[in-house]
C-alpha cells in the first residue's frame, strides 16, 4: 500500500525523497520493525482474550507426562502472528505482484484451516480436531488450484517444469506433468511438517525465523536479474517482492517467541503452524528453489521424517526406533530438558542455512 501511495506522490510532486519506497531493501526493513512492532502492542491483549475465553491448549494423552502442566496455557496464538503478518505485508509489499497475492490468500486459506482445527479440539477437548483426511483435503485443493496457475503462468518460462539440483551447475530434471504432483507434495508437506515440530516452547516458531529469513534473501537473489545470473539460479521477474513477505513473516515470528519462549505464555496452535509451514513450502516453488526447501527447512523435514520412521517401523514390527516421535520428544525421554533440545534444533537450523547458502557457489 505504501509503494503504490508514494510512487503515485513521486510521480504527482516529483519529490525524490519519496522514491526510497520503490526500494525492497527498505520496504523489507519496515516489514519487520511494523510486524514486530504489532506482536509487541497487540500480544498482552490478544493472549489475555485467548486466556479469558478459556482457549487452553489440548495435550495429548500419550505425550511426555511433563507437558501436562501447559494444559492451562491458551493456544490459538498463531491468530497473532496471522495478522501481523497480513498487515504488515499489506503496507509495504506491492499488492499489484502476483506472488504476494498468491501468499496473501495461501495465508489466508491455510490459517482459516488450522484455526477450524484448533477450534474443533478446544470444542472436543481432545488433540483429534479435524480429521486427517479433512485436513489434507484442504491443503491438497489449494495447492492443486497453485499448480494449475503455475502450469499456465510459470515462474519462469524456460524453466516452467524444470526442477534445479542444488550444488550441480545447470543440472535440471524435467517433471513434466508430474510438477504438478511435486507442487501438492511440497505444500502439503511443509505446513505438515511445521504443525508437527510445534510441540515444544519457542521450537517451531524459532527454526521458522531461520528458514523465513533465509528464503528472503533466496527470493530477494532470484528477483534481481545480476545477482540470479552471477550466482547461475533461475531468475523470476517479481520474485524480490516476496522477500518483503518472508521479512514479514520473520518480525512476526521474533515478536510471537517473545511470548512464545519457555515457559510459553501462548502456542501458535494449527492456527500458526499450518500457513508458517504452507508459506516456506510456496515460497521454495515461486523462486524455483524446490529441493533447496529440504536443507533450509532441514529441522521440519527431520521432525517429518522420524514421525513417518516411527509409524512405518512399528507397523512392521510393533517396536518404536525412538522412546517417542516426532524426534524432539525422543530427546525429551532421553532426559534433555525442553529449552536445551529446542536451542540445539535452533543452532541446527542455522548450521542448514548456511549449508543452504554455500549451495549457490558449490556449483
Amino acid at each position: 500500500m505504501l509503494y503504490h501511495i508514494f510512487s503515485y506522490l513521486s510521480n504527482t510532486f516529483t519529490a525524490t525523497s519519496f522514491k526510497i519506497f520503490q526500494y525492497i531493501t527498505f520496504r523489507s526493513g519496515g516489514a519487520i520493525l511494523t510486524s514486530l512492532l504489532i506482536c509487541f502492542i497487540t500480544g498482552p491483549y490478544i493472549i489475555n482474550k485467548l486466556s479469558n475465553f478459556k482457549i487452553k491448549q489440548v495435550i495429548r494423552i500419550d505425550g511426555p507426562t511433563m507437558h501436562f502442566k501447559k494444559s492451562e496455557t491458551p493456544t490459538m496464538g498463531g491468530i497473532l502472528i496471522f495478522l501481523s503478518v497480513i498487515v504488515s505485508t499489506v503496507l509495504w509489499a506491492r499488492l499489484d505482484n502476483r506472488f504476494i497475492i498468491w501468499l496473501l490468500v495461501g495465508t489466508t486459506w491455510l490459517a482459516f484451516l488450522g484455526f477450524y482445527d484448533d477450534y474443533l479440539k478446544i470444542k472436543k477437548k481432545n488433540t483429534k480436531g479435524l480429521s486427517k483426511k479433512g485436513k489434507l483435503l484442504g491443503q491438497t485443493i489449494f495447492s492443486v488450484l497453485l499448480a494449475i496457475y503455475l502450469a499456465f503462468f510459470p515462474q519462469n518460462s524456460e524453466f516452467t517444469t524444470l526442477v534445479n539440483i542444488p550444488f550441480l551447475k545447470n543440472f535440471f530434471i524435467n517433471l513434466h506433468c508430474l510438477y504438478i504432483v511435486l507442487v501438492v507434495i511440497i505444500v502439503v508437506g511443509s505446513s505438515n511438517a511445521v504443525n508437527l515440530t510445534d510441540g515444544l516452547d519457542g521450537l517451531a516458531v524459532g527454526n521458522i525465523t531461520i528458514a523465513a529469513f533465509t528464503l528472503a534473501l533466496f527470493a530477494y537473489f532470484a528477483g534481481h536479474l545480476y545477482i540470479s545470473s552471477y550466482l547461475k539460479i533461475i531468475n523470476v521477474t517479481g520474485a524480490g517482492e516476496i522477500s518483503i513477505f518472508l521479512f514479514a513473516v520473520v518480525g512476526a515470528c521474533l515478536g510471537f517467541l517473545w511470548y512464545n519462549s519457555h515457559p510459553a505464555e501462548v502456542f501458535m496452535g494449527d492456527t500458526g503452524s499450518l500457513f508458517l509451514g504452507g508459506v516456506l513450502g510456496i515460497t521454495s516453488i515461486f523462486i524455483k528453489q524446490e529441493i533447496i526447501l529440504v536443507f533450509v527447512g532441514g529441522v521440519f523435514f527431520i521432525e517429518a521424517l522420524s514421525v513417518l520412521i516411527q509409524i512405518f517401523y512399528y507397523k512392521r514390527t510393533k517396536k518404536r526406533v525412538f522412546k517417542m516421535a516426532p524426534i524432539h520428544h525422543h530427546f525429551e525421554m532421553l532426559g534433555i530438558s525442553e529449552t536445551k533440545v529446542t536451542i540445539r534444533f535452533w543452532i541446527t537450523g542455522i548450521i542448514l542455512a548456511i549449508f543452504s547458502f554455500a549451495s549457490l557457489k558449490l556449483r
